[in-house]
């Protein structure tokens, strides 16, 4: 990938979905297309095809764009240095409206990972079945008029970082990595 390009931000995935008449929130399709990629390798994601509208036809320039973000997000998750983040409004916009994002993005992320292939959950870890049940929890995040608004920004930002680490740890057990000794080897002994 060509990490000179900048990075989309989540005001110009909105931006784009917008223009393709894609009325969802966009933190719901970044967690779709990170789910997906749990589960599948980015050249056999149609990014158009996660929007889930049939009356969408994108322009080139809004698939280029979505053809990098899905490269930037396969970046970022298989690479736990880099800081995967999911693409949340920033904070400047109300605590109502991140939180809504938030179950957004989880709900996408779930109904990404659900996507074309069975996901046997039986076959995976204690620690990614719990991290897509809490994920399931998520997707109900909201914020009640009385609640105290220091205390939920806290909260906000842990479960951020909760999904953060939680997405990767999913990636890594579903994509695993070969020992770097083997995957640069080209003797067979």
């Amino acid at each position: 990938m060509n990490m000179s390009s900048s990075m989309l931000h989540y005001e110009d995935l909105a931006g784009v979905l917008s223009s393709l008449g894609y009325a969802d929130e966009a933190s719901g399709y970044h967690g779709a297309l990170c789910g997906a990629l749990c589960r599948q390798k980015p050249e056999e994601i149609d990014p158009v095809e996660l929007l889930d509208e049939e009356e969408v036809q994108p322009d080139g320039a809004a698939v280029a764009e979505l053809r990098r973000l899905c490269e930037q997000a396969v970046f970022a998750l298989a690479d736990m240095q880099t800081g995967f983040m999911p693409l949340l409004p920033e904070d400047d916009v109300s605590l109502a409206e991140r939180a809504r994002a938030l179950g957004a993005w989880c709900e996408g992320f779930l109904y990404g990972l659900a996507g074309r292939i069975e996901l046997e959950l039986r076959e995976c870890s204690d620690e990614v079945r719990e991290i897509i049940k809490d994920f399931t929890q998520f997707t109900r995040a909201s914020l009640e008029s009385g609640d105290d608004l220091e205390v939920e920004e806290g909260a906000y930002a842990e479960l951020v970082e909760y999904i953060r680490v939680g997405a990767q740890l999913i990636y890594m057990e579903l994509h695993p990595r070969p020992p770097a000794a083997v995957a640069h080897s080209t003797t067979l002994h």
